[in-house]
């Protein structure tokens, strides 16, 4: 190790002091913790080791950590600009995903060999089994290591993994080398002993340097310490205080909403968990008046009396008018952080604000003077001395005032900035730690928005000398990279040993002070000379040669009541909880538990024994005895989205304290989620396990990232190449067109017997619709001479027509035509040979075309101008061909030409001496212009063939679909055929969300909705379904090269070049690639899925899907329903509501499991041994989609395209919708009511209730009580308009719909309904459409298709109309005296205006829809825009028209 005690050179890194290099060289030797001042250069050391540690352990890492994420920012940037190495950086609020992805720490390991991170991260990491101690990190350099005590993750990161490692030299697992850096080794209390606990936790010898003390005392600038005195004056409230007093002195605990609240849950909750919590907890806010109000006005009023004890009456009025000013503005500040407030609490606290007489407070200067502490008045005084010494010596001033409360600092700052002695001489700026309102929830956190700067912004302010006083908080205090000042002021004493080291540490200018503030009644002088006594004691010992290090710590040294750790841990990854992790494990795990909105996704603890007797709020006087010592007990109860079964975790009453009995709680409650599979082998959430990164997936798509979702794969199948060399072995077939006489055909290839629905069709222009038969003849064995003259007649069949895009000597097609037996076929044997000897006979060089074609003049003249001709051509070889007419000596009269025009279209006259006659008879011309379509069809046909016997094979029930629906499902819309995939995509689409949502409720039971929903998104991804097309080689059958006829040339048995622009021929090579989209590949595999369901509904559906397998583990639809149904369990109790649910959607339970699980909302606390409904409204959700997409897919007439599909569907499942429904739902029920009779005798009448469906709704929430009450009164308005709109309407009723604001549980409602109908009915579809009638949604969607209601949404459509005109739309929103205005523009021109009541974000929203509604009918948009989906849909589409339609639209 001696090598590496030299210096380190680095053009980045300064001269290393003597005194820096002796402490380099001791770290190297051991484990050391550096005492050093602030400013001595603590960080260069560190940085001089990290370098070297590279050098040492190029495999390991060094890892710095720091207590704040400010602290790791400022000394990333210090190490990274000085060492020639990758650091990276890692905190909570620079890489969320910390908690989740084991890819990030992979990198970390592979990229960086420096990181800087908070120790919080650092120890989640390992705890997680993401990073490996011993085997991953070389050296740990602990910045700020006085915080290494009690359970600070410094001090966890030791005991859970440190010290279960071997020391060193121990190989690759041994414990890496330790450095801490600090300048207070010490809080305070007795030295000795803190050293040894510090020393012990870090496993650290704690050093000063030795032989280099003058040179460190040159550099080290200590402060001269001062005092300032000032008189503590008794204490005397502001007009303000007073008034706020007042208020509050009239204020009862009893008329605040939420005790009420309270009260009113206790006489409502049953025996039970529930009922003991809420009686707990109003026991404990009166004992200690703590609701929000009134715990929060005491608060105000405490804050505001010791500001203005502190500061003065003028900074205690300020304070109270600018936080009641804050409280009352408009936009209401504390919704948005505390949203879960009731409106009775907020109204409560507003009224008891507005009580408050506010003074306010004056901006005269006297009166500031006046109204300001004796303490402020010494404070200006020590500023005022401390500038004009700096001064005096050409130096500028910089100050720093700490003090200890946070709102303390914005009055002392709002003083300074305005008192006439320092307004104008000192740039104020107030520095304060970011506090986190989630946590705090008081209401003072209001308080924050009065800071003008961010903590970044009043550095920077200083560093650049815009400021010059700081007023600061405790942060301040430690590591931040504050510009070095050259006065420190402690407004209040430091509250330990470190921070008045570290705050003094702050002043490190060569002429530098340190003041102290105390008042008179030297409460605290004692006590600083005691820190500095301590100081003496502490530099003695550290720079002490021979002190010895105690390693043992006794036990009173550091007591913590869990000492003896409990760990569980996973061997796979290294991964542990323990009971100072398992807390916050159990709470980050339900988190992310889905739908937090009505309920806090928290675990609760419950106490053993209670905190206060069961009642004890009814007592009058309430008497609070002494409190129990223990021993205590804990249960801790999970959110309802948690099976039942591992909900709630309960440990004896045998543990010292209420906190070690919550971390026992917590730590058995982890370990059994892990046991029953809802952790995974990192002890996280299933984030892995339930979106799993596979490995091929990831290849498959490495490329995709930068290049639009694409992928490389081999052309398409040639159907006409065999897959196995068939030497002279060929197959016949009979090919006849309706009209003419058969051809023979050979082929290399068996052609498939088709059935006539699979039979080719022309539609030709002459002759109408023609039926072509092909009939398989069987394998055949051909001589060679038989084999010539089939090529030869091939290429003079095709080649009139194709010869331009043929090579004459290239004749091994892989199809081969035999002559017509045709009456003239010699005929025109005949003519063929003798135009051979003409043309041979001219002298010309000799061409291909001499065989096939002769000048027409010199035919004409020969054979007596025959009317048998069919192509001439204009000039030589190709020449445009035209389609012969007749023969004509004289010209035309204009009767005959209009006669011509009329039959036939344009007439040409063209002169026989100048034409070429093609020598081809009128049937060989038919059949040449219909062979590409009777071709390209039956390629199609054979691809299909090909895929059912090579990739299905006969074990896949997926053959046996017709050929009909696998060519839909494998034609891609890019190829331009008559039918592609994409309708039968929507519907495979839905139907493998479907089949995997069953398959994953039935594979896994305890896994909730949020589990669910994730697995399933990547279970029918794109990218999870285009690598099983990849894997089984799918793309090969894609069909996806255009048929264009104008371009078309034949197939040949050995691959030719391929016009890869016109993409028409089926030719390929094996080592052809091609780019093919990934989302076509997920498309054809979702087709293929519609194809088998549309021939077997679901069984074959299943059967495809596990074909492709997904990931998943597939078994039949019922056996899964019955996996569900088998394993779900009677209750011993079924609330009343759910028989008047049965009433309302006409259906029966015989599982009423089902229906109570489907009713129950999370925040329901009543114990009925079932979960909440997340898991029967993720099934309901894909029962629904299917119905409804099965229903538009089959619509009788309609063939809707899946732009159509999808508007229509989003019409009749989307949330406003549903809720609607829900509103609806109701049955009437029989009831006796009393009545008072004329003598004052009781007798009970007959009534009728009207029972809805949301009023069956299990819950617990006063917020969902609410909602549902409003929700219904908006009903109640508008569902006249809703209803005719739905009934008689042309258009969607969007803006209306809005308009209920409904929550989402109105529609978590019908959909875990259906949920539960489905599985109670066993999957029988018919009963749930039954229900879907009952509840009026199929009606609804009935109406939708029959009357061809516009169901596109108004902002979209106008938005859609808009960028097609070019136009800009601008939606401009006006509020005012409580209302909401929405002013549609279209290129700055208003078109409709709409104003409504403003009730926040969904009042906003409803204005905006009703406007675009408005804007709609005056601009009349609804024709254009269905107009504008069909072109969208067809936008791939050429301008040359499909084969389908062109069978004879050569240029003749």
């Amino acid at each position: 190790m001696s090598e590496l005690s030299g210096s380190v050179r680095n053009a980045a890194l300064p001269a290393t002091r003597g005194y820096q290099q002796e402490m380099l060289d001791e770290s190297l030797r051991k484990n050391i913790i550096i005492a050093l001042d602030t400013g001595s250069g603590k960080t260069h050391i560190a940085i001089l080791r990290m370098k070297l540690e590279a050098d040492r352990e190029p495999r390991k890492v060094s890892w710095f950590i720091a207590p704040t994420v400010a602290l790791c920012e400022q000394q990333r940037d210090v190490i990274d600009k000085a060492l020639p190495v990758s650091v990276g950086i890692i905190s909570g609020s620079l890489e969320p995903d910390q908690w989740k992805d084991p890819a990030l720490w992979r990198r970390v390991l592979d990229t960086h060999r420096v990181m800087v991170s908070t120790p919080q991260v650092l120890l989640d990491a390992l705890r997680h089994g993401y990073i490996n101690l011993g085997k991953d990190i070389g050296l740990i350099v602990f910045d700020e290591a006085h915080h290494a005590v009690d359970n600070h993750p410094y001090n966890r990161i030791m005991k859970e993994f440190y010290f279960a490692l071997p020391r060193r030299p121990h190989g690759m697992g041994m414990r890496p080398m330790i450095l801490g850096l600090t300048a207070s080794p010490i809080y305070g209390g007795h030295v000795e002993q803190a050293f040894r606990v510090i020393e012990a936790n870090l496993d650290c010898a704690i050093r000063a340097p030795q032989k280099n003390r003058n040179e460190l005392s040159s550099y080290v600038h200590r402060p001269v310490f001062k005092h300032k005195m000032y008189h503590n004056a008794p204490y005397s409230p502001s007009v303000n205080i007073l008034a706020l007093q007042v208020v509050l002195d009239k204020m009862n605990i009893e008329d605040d909403p939420a005790i009420q609240n309270l009260r009113k849950q206790l006489a409502n909750l049953p025996p039970g968990p529930e009922r003991t919590r809420v009686d707990q907890k109003l026991s404990k806010w009166l004992s200690k008046e703590g609701t929000y109000t009134h715990k929060g006005l005491r608060d105000l009023h405490r804050t505001a009396v010791e500001i203005c004890a502190d500061v003065g009456p003028w900074a205690g009025d300020w304070y109270i008018e600018t936080v009641l000013e804050q409280a009352r503005t408009a936009s209401n500040p504390y919704h948005n952080l505390y949203s879960a407030w009731q409106n009775r609490e907020k109204k409560y606290l507003m009224e008891k604000l507005a009580q408050v007489k506010i003074t306010p407070t004056s901006s005269l200067p006297k009166d500031i003077v006046e109204g300001t502490s004796n303490k402020v008045d010494r404070l200006i005084e020590c500023l005022e001395q401390e500038k004009a010494e700096k001064e005096a010596c050409n130096e500028e001033y910089s100050g720093l005032i700490f003090v200890t409360r946070r709102d303390a600092v914005l009055a002392l700052a709002e003083v300074l900035s305005r008192h006439p002695r320092t307004r104008d001489v000192f740039q104020v700026g107030s520095l304060i730690g970011n506090s986190d309102s989630s946590h705090r929830h008081s209401f003072l956190d209001i308080t924050r928005t009065l800071i003008k700067q961010t903590p970044s912004e009043t550095l920077r302010d200083f560093r650049i000398k815009e400021k010059n006083l700081i007023v600061a908080t405790a942060v301040a205090e430690e590591g931040i990279d504050i510009q070095a000042c050259g006065n420190v002021i402690r407004w209040d004493p430091p509250q330990n040993m470190a921070s008045w080291a570290q705050s003094r540490g702050r002043a490190r200018r060569e002429r530098s002070s340190f003041i102290l503030m105390f008042s008179d009644d030297n409460v605290f002088r004692k006590q600083v000379l005691q820190w500095e006594g301590l100081e003496k004691q502490m530099v003695a010992l550290y720079n002490d040669p021979n002190r010895q290090v105690i390693k043992m710590v006794d036990e009173t040294d550091e007591m913590d009541e869990d000492d003896e750790e409990l760990l569980y841990s996973i061997p796979s990854t290294g991964a542990v909880v323990t009971l100072h992790s398992a807390i916050g494990h159990l709470a980050h795990f339900c988190s992310i538990l889905p739908g937090a909105a009505y309920g806090h996704n928290a675990p609760l603890y419950d106490i053993d024994p209670p905190d206060f007797p069961e009642g004890w709020h009814a007592n009058d006087p309430r008497h609070q005895g002494l409190p129990y010592p223990g021993p205590f007990g804990a249960t801790v109860t999970l959110p309802r989205y948690v099976d039942a079964d591992l909900r709630v975790h309960t440990v004896p009453r045998k543990y010292p304290s209420k906190m070690s009995a919550r971390r026992h709680a917590a730590y058995f409650a982890y370990i059994t989620l892990y046991e029953a599979g809802l952790l995974n082998e990192h002890l996280l959430p299933l984030t892995s396990a339930v979106n799993p990164q596979d490995e091929d997936v990831q290849t498959l798509l490495k490329d995709v990232e930068g290049r639009a979702g694409t992928t490389h794969v081999t052309a398409q199948i040639n159907p006409w190449i065999p897959s196995k060399k068939a030497v002279g072995l060929w197959f016949a077939t009979e090919v006849a067109v309706e009209g003419l006489p058969p051809l023979r055909m050979l082929s290399r290839v068996r052609i498939p017997n088709l059935k006539p629905e699979d039979l080719p069709t022309l539609y030709t222009a002459e002759r109408g619709k023609l039926v072509v038969q092909i009939r398989d003849l069987g394998p055949v064995v051909q001589w060679e001479a038989e084999i010539e003259q089939g090529r030869g007649y091939t290429r003079q069949l095709l080649w009139p027509l194709y010869g331009h895009r043929m090579t004459w000597d290239q004749v091994n097609f892989a199809y081969m035509f035999f002559p017509i037996a045709e009456a003239d076929h010699t005929l025109w044997e005949e003519r063929r040979e003798w135009a051979k000897t003409i043309n041979t006979q001219s002298g010309h060089p000799s061409k291909p075309h001499d065989k096939f074609s002769i000048n027409g003049k010199v035919f004409g003249e020969h054979h007596s101008f025959p009317n048998d001709v069919t192509i001439i051509r204009d000039g030589g070889w190709p020449g445009k061909p035209y389609q012969f007419m007749a023969w004509k000596s004289d010209d035309f009269s204009s009767e005959q030409v209009e006669a011509f025009d009329e039959k036939y279209g344009v007439t040409v006259l063209l002169d026989p001496a100048y034409v070429l006659v093609d020598l081809i008879s009128k049937i060989e011309v038919q059949y040449a212009k219909f062979i590409p379509a009777i071709l390209r069809h039956l390629s199609l046909k054979m691809t299909v063939v090909s895929l059912k016997d090579d990739l299905f094979t006969e074990s896949c029930p997926v053959s046996t679909a017709p050929l009909e629906y696998l060519s839909t499902a494998i034609t891609a819309p890019v190829s331009q055929e008559k039918t592609n995939y994409q309708r039968m995509e929507t519907l495979g689409d839905t139907v493998l969300k479907f089949l995997t949502s069953i398959h994953l409720l039935a594979e896994f039971p305890l896994w909730h909705e949020g589990y669910l929903a994730k697995r399933k998104d990547h279970a029918v991804s794109n990218a999870n379904l285009a690598k099983a097309a990849v894997s089984h080689r799918l793309y090969r059958w894609i069909i996806r090269d255009r048929f264009v006829p104008r371009r078309w040339s034949p197939t040949y048995e050995e691959p030719v070049v391929v016009d890869k622009v016109d993409g028409n021929s089926d030719k390929e090579s094996s080592k052809t690639k091609q780019e093919l989209s990934t989302k076509v590949l997920a498309d054809v595999v979702e087709s293929l899925i519609g194809a088998a369901y549309l021939h077997g509904s679901f069984e074959q559906a299943m059967e495809c899907t596990r074909f492709f397998g997904l990931g998943l583990k597939w078994r039949r639809l019922p056996t899964r329903v019955e996996t569900i149904y088998s394993r779900t369990e009677g209750l011993p109790e079924i609330p009343t509501p759910i028989s008047v649910v049965e009433d309302i959607i006409g259906y029966r339970f015989t599982k009423k499991h089902f229906i109570v699980e489907a009713l129950t909302h999370p925040s329901y606390h009543t114990d009925l041994g079932c979960r909440s409904y997340d898991r029967m409204e993720f099934l309901g959700d894909a029962v629904l989609d299917m119905v409804v997409t099965d229903f538009l897919y089959h619509a009788p007439g309609k063939e809707y395209k899946p732009g159509h599909i999808h508007l229509r569907k989003t019409a009749i499942v989307n949330s406003h919708i549903l809720a609607f429904v829900c509103l609806r739902s109701s049955r009437d029920v029989d009831a006796q009511m009393p009545r008072v009779g004329k003598h004052g005798a009781v007798t009970l009448d007959a009534d009728e209730q009207h029972i809805y469906l949301w009023q069956c709704l299990l819950h617990s929430s006063m917020r969902v009580l609410e909602d549902l009450d409003i929700t219904f009164g908006r009903f109640q308005k508008n569902r006249a308009e809703i209803e005719e709109a739905l009934e008689t309407g042309s258009v969607y009723p969007w803006a209306a719909l809005t308009r209920l604001q409904a929550a989402k549980f109105f529609s978590d409602i019908i959909e875990s309904v259906l949920g539960a109908v489905f599985l109670d009915s066993r999957g029988d579809f018919d009963v749930v459409r039954q229900v879907l009638e009952r509840l009026g949604l199929l009606p609804i969607l009935r109406r939708i298709v029959e009357a061809d209601m516009d169901v596109m949404h108004p902002v979209s459509r106008l938005a859609n109309w808009a960028a097609k005109r070019q136009i800009a739309i601008e939606y401009k929103f006006v509020k005012e005296k409580g209302s909401v205005t929405c002013v549609v523009e279209a290129d700055q021109k208003e078109v409709a205006r709409v104003t409504e009541n403003h009730r926040g974000r969904a009042s906003q929203d409803e204005v905006k829809f009703t406007a675009a509604e408005k804007a709609i009918r005056a601009l009349q948009l609804q024709e254009e825009e269905e107009a504008r989906i069909d072109e969208e849909e067809e936008e791939d589409m050429d301008e040359n028209d499909p084969w389908w339609a062109t069978a004879d639209t050569f240029p003749l």
